[in-house]
């Protein structure tokens, strides 16, 4: 929060390396923290508070004595344990034996998908991700609807083929010719009306949820546009 310069001991200069800026400050992300009350005794802030209230005093020697009793604390508890045959079940954490590392288990390492993620958020020590459920159903359901339908392009295509490489040359084979020609190149895929082009229409369900996602694109649109108004 404070400015850090970096000092060259041979000649005495001074650097600014970090300057808070007001215009730094306004462009920080919200910090949410859990209510220090609510917060168990084994949550970071409250278990330390000792200790972090020494180092903002600058008394270094009052908040290495709270840490030694802390760490002595974890000592005694996991000789006990030892002693007693207790198994240690991390609620949070997982071993992996291969690496000797410890695993945080709900990590999510997956990169962040704006089109189908809202927020992030922590809830009883769990970290989740707030989905927008409707448009990867809708994505999933509109994939079946495609994929079944390029099968049943694919199967009149070949079944016409095969049924010139078959007939022998006269009207009827002409006539065949004619009404089954070599099908276009698949178009490009468009969402313009709930249809994609040299496809039939999607299914009912895929044009609902698809209108649905509209209005839903629609108002974001709109809440942003306000909120560069405000921002100006």
């Amino acid at each position: 929060d404070g400015e850090v310069h970096i000092n060259e001991l041979k000649n005495g200069n001074t650097e600014m390396f970090w300057n808070p800026t007001s215009e730094v400050r306004r462009q920080r992300l919200k910090r949410h923290i859990v209510l220090f009350e609510e917060q168990t005794d084994f949550e970071s802030e409250r278990l330390w508070q000792h200790v972090t209230s020494a180092i903002n005093k600058g008394d270094q020697h009052k908040a290495t004595q709270e840490k030694f009793v802390l760490e002595e604390e974890q000592r005694n508890a996991a000789r006990e344990r030892r002693e007693s045959g207790t198994e240690w079940k991390p609620l949070l954490f997982q071993h992996d034996a291969g690496t000797n590392e410890w695993h945080y288990k709900y990590e999510d390492l997956r990169p962040w998908d704006p089109l189908n993620d809202i927020a992030q958020f922590e809830k009883d020590g769990i970290l989740q991700t707030m989905e927008r459920h409707l448009s990867t159903r809708m994505s999933n359901h509109k994939a079946t609807c495609i994929n079944n339908q390029m099968t049943r392009h694919k199967r009149s295509a070949k079944d016409c083929r095969r049924r010139k490489t078959s007939d022998q040359p006269s009207n009827h084979s002409q006539n065949t010719e004619s009404s089954c020609s070599t099908p276009e190149s698949v178009q490009e895929l468009s969402d313009d009306d709930g249809k994609y082009l040299g496809f039939e229409s999607l299914c009912a369900q895929c044009g609902k949820e698809m209108n649905h996602l509209k209005e839903i694109h629609t108002a974001v649109l709109s809440l942003q546009k306000a909120q560069q108004d405000i921002h100006r």
